[in-house]
């Protein structure tokens, strides 16, 4: 008998062993918040986001003053139309940025255009605003370059004034030295597919 009440003892007591066990191993462990960074390092990061480097350098190409030709297909099956123009453009806030204003004729009407380029070092990914006197949207780009930052392509949405619907676009941008080079801009046809909308070719003066 007292074999058996000590064999039922040991049993119980290992079948708690074994529920206290378990219940221990589903309580959750309480998460521990990842340390706040300090302040030297909350600053070092700032310092680097905000720090001018080769992709900015880049950029600044485009300051100076500049002639530019422009041509344009409004319809894929009719030839396009030319216009020249000036552009003059300048860095700005210690060369973060590259602001560039065109001016010239579309459609035989004065034509004035605005672009802010920079390159979004914590993005890593260079960005793009457009404005001008034919509306009133903002257009935003962002993109990429080789190696060497002499060829450079950008996607974007713009709102399309004759169907009011969301078009998506892109333009590739062509350096052939310093001191010329060309904008091709594509979009979507009449019949969706796309085509290239404007081919724009600059040069320093």
């Amino acid at each position: 008998m007292k074999i058996r009440k000590t064999v039922v003892a040991l049993f119980l007591l290992a079948l708690c062993s074994t529920v206290v066990s378990t219940f221990a191993q589903d309580k959750p462990k309480p998460q521990v918040a990842p340390a706040a960074p300090s302040l030297d390092e909350s600053m070092k990061a700032m310092e680097k986001a905000a720090a001018p480097g080769e992709q900015q350098k880049r950029l600044a190409r485009l300051a100076g003053d500049w002639t530019f030709t422009n041509t344009m297909w409004m319809d894929p099956s009719q030839p396009p139309t030319t216009s020249t123009g000036t552009m003059h453009g300048e860095t700005l806030m210690g060369g973060r940025y590259v602001e560039h204003t065109w001016k010239g004729s579309m459609m035989g009407m004065p034509f004035e255009g605005r672009g802010t380029d920079g390159y979004d070092n914590v993005a890593k990914h260079y960005v793009s605003s457009w404005v001008d006197n034919m509306g009133t949207g903002i257009m935003y780009q962002t993109g990429s370059c080789d190696a060497a930052g002499n060829v450079c392509h950008y996607s974007g949405d713009i709102w399309d004034p004759m169907s009011g619907q969301k078009s998506t676009t892109r333009s590739t941008i062509t350096w052939t030295g310093d001191n010329t080079f060309k904008n091709e801009m594509f979009g979507p046809g009449p019949d969706g597919k796309e085509v290239k909308w404007m081919e724009i070719v600059a040069k320093r003066k």
